[in-house]
């Protein structure tokens, strides 16, 4: 093992065992070089006659560009065209910390990690794979789930993936059935890796005040009993938050839990600001032990990256920094809430009426981008092509059951006519 590996092993072991229990292979493995990035920095404090170490090129004392290039750019090159810092850049960590704490109260003074910058929540979630999970191990989730975890987890990583039904009959959250899963997983191995994803893709769901406390107090009780607990939290929709929903993440309240008990926090600016294509992500930890085990989780982290696609971009994580810090932020991003807010409202609205309703029934959503049919008596695929053909209309189908709607891409004045037509579709199929 690199030495440097074994150091941060060392470190982390000393703040948490448990949290080096919870490391992969090759998570234990992984360590951030001493090499050309490290000493680049240290030859920014202290080289000040030449600085001949980064394979940059520059010009006129700062980077050297093409004016073909900058011409498309309303920012100064030096905070686009130079290597960002592996953890990203420092004014957004730091500011999308401050975000993090002013939305979720539940934290208090609990601290919490730096959040590091990922190409999106996807390398997040991959990242995350990589430093805790050993092909074989099991990660608990919803029934109702982003298809993308599976390739990532399972076929990328060699995982499983064990799911447990989400709602009830009744349309609640299904806490029995999560629970049942939970207990019996650490039963078999004294350790549980949780994935929750609120608001949930695909059904658009957020659980209740009273849902989120049976989740967390479950969670806190498995610590308690000496499970080794991971829970990472998917907070990709955070803050589209429009009924009767917690409105912060449960990554708050398991931060500081237990010692038992390690949090991550996936989310970013790619959809809470609705900045899909600039990829700018964050992975955050939480837990009581604060810096002296953050630090060497950080450590790893930024060798991950570095093993994986260097840096992050630059550009986009000087766009999101200065949107962050920008202060129209709050009422511009206030005016969109109430778009995407109403168009969940109407969507519901449109299929509680009696002739929707005797023919299409849905999964719970109060929160994000989605909504979820749920069928019956008509294939999910049969539909989604019968809609495609018959209607021009795209929709993804989930399995054989579930047919997601994106309301968040239709104006609220065309979710009638949508849902109309998929009506139609599902009366064609069933005659």
């Amino acid at each position: 093992m690199n030495p440097l590996a074994a150091g941060l092993n060392q470190q982390i072991t000393q703040a948490s065992p448990v949290a080096y229990e919870l490391l992969s292979e090759l998570g234990k493995q992984m360590y951030f070089p001493k090499g050309i990035l490290y000493q680049s920095a240290q030859a920014k404090e202290k080289a000040h006659r030449f600085n001949a170490t980064i394979g940059t090129a520059t010009e006129n004392g700062g980077p050297m560009h093409l004016k073909t290039a900058q011409k498309y750019y309303n920012l100064d090159p030096k905070d686009i065209y130079p290597y960002a810092p592996p953890a990203g850049r420092p004014k957004l960590r730091a500011a999308w910390a401050a975000k993090i704490k002013t939305q979720n109260p539940s934290l208090g003074d609990q601290e919490i990690s730096l959040p590091v910058v990922t190409s999106a929540i996807t390398h997040g979630l991959t990242l995350a794979g990589q430093l805790f999970l050993d092909p074989g191990d099991v990660v608990i989730a919803p029934n109702k789930l982003w298809g993308n975890y599976r390739l990532t987890f399972e076929t990328m990583l060699q995982a499983k993936i064990s799911t447990f039904e989400m709602f009830t009959e009744a349309g609640a959250w299904n806490q029995a059935a999560f629970e049942a899963l939970v207990e019996s997983q650490a039963a078999k191995t004294g350790k549980i890796v949780v994935l929750l994803n609120f608001p949930n893709n695909p059904t658009g769901y957020t659980p209740t005040k009273a849902e989120a406390d049976q989740i967390v107090e479950l969670l806190i009780k498995q610590a308690a009993q000496g499970t080794k607990v991971l829970v990472i939290t998917d907070d990709s929709y955070f803050g589209l938050f429009f009924a009767d929903s917690i409105k912060e993440s449960l990554f708050a309240r398991l931060a500081g839990a237990h010692e038992n008990l390690l949090a991550v926090k996936l989310d970013g600016a790619t959809k809470e600001y609705y900045a899909w294509g600039l990829r700018t992500g964050f992975i955050t930890f939480g837990h009581p032990a604060g810096a002296p085990l953050f630090t060497p989780l950080e450590e790893k982290i930024k060798g991950l990256i570095r093993g994986g696609i260097s840096n992050c971009t630059h550009a986009s994580q000087t766009v999101v920094e200065a949107v962050l810090l920008d202060a129209e932020l709050a009422a511009d991003w206030e005016r969109t809430f109430h778009l995407m807010a109403g168009r969940a409202l109407k969507v519901a609205e449109v299929l509680d009426r009696p002739d929707f309703a005797e023919v299409m029934h849905y999964y719970p959503f109060n929160s994000g981008y989605f909504m979820c049919l749920k069928l019956d008596g008509v294939d999910a695929e049969k539909l989604r092509l019968h809609l495609l053909d018959q209607y021009g209309v795209g929709t993804i189908a989930i399995n054989s059951t579930d047919l997601r709607v994106a309301f968040s891409c239709i104006d609220v004045g065309d979710i009638e006519e949508l849902f109309g037509l998929i009506r139609k579709g599902i009366l064609d199929l069933s005659s």
